[in-house]
């Protein structure tokens, strides 16, 4: 079976997504790569894990992550909503952990149309928001080939612009040019 191609990606500029899943934070960090764009990651301070840009070296270049860490989930709307509105950083991601209102949700799209930029939140499955233009769940994809498997299943859960679809995609960090490293693959056989 021959895969479908991932047209949905990289994502629509001047919006708004959202991602969730075991493996959201690697669909951010290749957003990242495919854009060759510097990032604004907005997280939390109570957050106990910590997000090292080193760590996403396998995916984009760590010198273009800044790292913004906020009091509060509302702070941290904020600070996406005035960098989106500026359009001086393209790609803003925000991690989230509590529902997103419409009003909140309808803010930040006007922001990101206004600054021409793209905004991605990481949330929590089920919190997802009726304002945002696309919802993917990501998940990896146990491969019994590779030891340091990158598979992952990639499910179009919410379009505003289109159908819905899913797609295995695995990301080869040796390709030289960060927009040929993302392939999309058949489904493994089970």
């Amino acid at each position: 079976m021959r895969p479908k191609p991932l047209t949905c990606f990289p994502l629509v500029k001047s919006r708004v997504h959202e991602a969730c899943g075991a493996s959201a934070f690697k669909f951010a960090a290749i957003l990242a790569a495919q854009n060759h764009v510097r990032v604004l990651w907005i997280r939390q301070e109570w957050s106990s894990d910590l997000l090292h840009p080193v760590g996403l070296l396998p995916f984009c270049d760590p010198a273009k992550i800044l790292l913004a860490r906020v009091g509060s989930q509302v702070e941290g709307l904020a600070v996406m909503e005035e960098t989106l509105r500026d359009g001086s950083v393209p790609l803003v991601i925000i991690e989230l952990d509590q529902p997103l209102d419409l009003t909140a949700g309808r803010r930040l799209q006007l922001a990101a149309k206004a600054g021409d930029t793209t905004g991605l939140c990481i949330i929590p499955e089920g919190l997802g928001s009726n304002a945002a233009e696309t919802r993917w769940r990501c998940d990896p994809v146990f491969d019994a080939d590779r030891a340091d498997s990158t598979l992952m299943h990639w499910s179009l859960i919410k379009n505003k612009s289109g159908t819905l679809c899913d797609w295995y995609v695995r990301w080869d960090a040796t390709k030289p040019n960060p927009a040929d490293r993302l392939a999309v693959v058949s489904p493994p056989v089970q």
